[in-house]
């Protein structure tokens, strides 16, 4: 017997591509919800940048493709409007309006319709074009101008994005009103870099390199991640390596590790259940 997951019944219509959009409604299909993604003829740009991932991003869901510049799909949309519990959108505000799926439109046809739109940036700067490297840009998430390694941005926005759906299905239950919310991901950007506002992920910060224990070390073949933050790891692993814990310095570390390679140190970790990993 399989169990409904906590948001089966719920209906979601995205016409969101590329990212965070669909990766937030598959969050929300795995959560139970029935999802009906809308296409434009073109498709998305993801399918033929990394098909296996749009695969993946719409297992389960109904796919249409429906020209919304033509009164056949925009009344096809409409009809899935009806029957929706929830619109996500990541078009700029005047494009939405262009295709009558600003929420004072759709809100005033579908007064039960909970709509989530992402937008690059809060207020009237919502119209600046953007991406997921923009915004890691503009929130100093960028090291010495390296690309960053996958799309945090992105990928915490469609965080975000199920947390209003599930806010604002929350509110029409107490209002019995659907209701408009936005998620900006330079909000959401600048949300992922108060850890190294702060500090804490500086490259002389705790988590960023000022701690021994806390740092990635060469391998005889590889990298190892040693992640002992907390006294009673820095004690395990001390003891593990038959030292003194104030004799753990990065020197020292960096010289033990050498010794063996990546694979070893990991499964000498899960032995002696130290937080140290090989890098992938």
């Amino acid at each position: 017997m399989t169990t409904a997951g906590p948001l089966d019944g719920v209906r979601v219509v995205s016409v969101a591509i590329n990212l965070p959009g669909p990766a937030a409604v598959a969050r929300l299909a795995a959560l139970g919800a029935s999802v009906t993604t809308v296409l434009p003829p073109s498709g998305d740009p993801v399918e033929a940048y990394a098909p296996a991932y749009f695969a993946e991003l719409h297992a389960g869901q109904d796919v249409e493709h429906l020209d919304l510049k033509a009164g056949e799909g925009r009344a096809r949309l409409d009809d899935l409007l009806g029957e929706a519990d929830v619109l996500v959108t990541s078009s700029r505000p005047s494009a939405l309006a262009r295709l009558g799926l600003d929420h004072a439109t759709v809100g005033g046809r579908h007064t039960l319709l909970c709509q989530v739109d992402v937008v690059g940036q809060p207020g009237a700067a919502a119209e600046v074009p953007g991406h997921d490297l923009t915004y890691q840009a503009g929130a100093g998430l960028l090291r010495d101008g390296r690309m960053p390694s996958t799309t945090f941005v992105d990928l915490a926005g469609a965080e975000r994005v199920v947390a209003e759906v599930c806010a604002a299905l929350v509110e029409r239950a107490r209002t019995d009103r659907g209701s408009r919310r936005e998620v900006a991901l330079s909000d959401v950007a600048d949300a992922l870099a108060r850890p190294l506002v702060h500090g804490l992920t500086s490259p002389d910060g705790p988590i960023g390199g000022a701690l021994p224990v806390y740092d990635v070390y060469a391998a005889a073949q590889g990298h190892v991640a040693l992640a002992a933050l907390e006294p009673h790891f820095v004690a395990r692993l001390a003891g593990a390596l038959d030292l003194a814990p104030d004799a753990l310095t990065r020197e020292r570390l960096a010289g033990v590790f050498a010794t063996r390679s990546a694979s070893e140190w990991q499964a000498w970790a899960d032995e002696h259940d130290v937080p140290l990993v090989g890098v992938r």
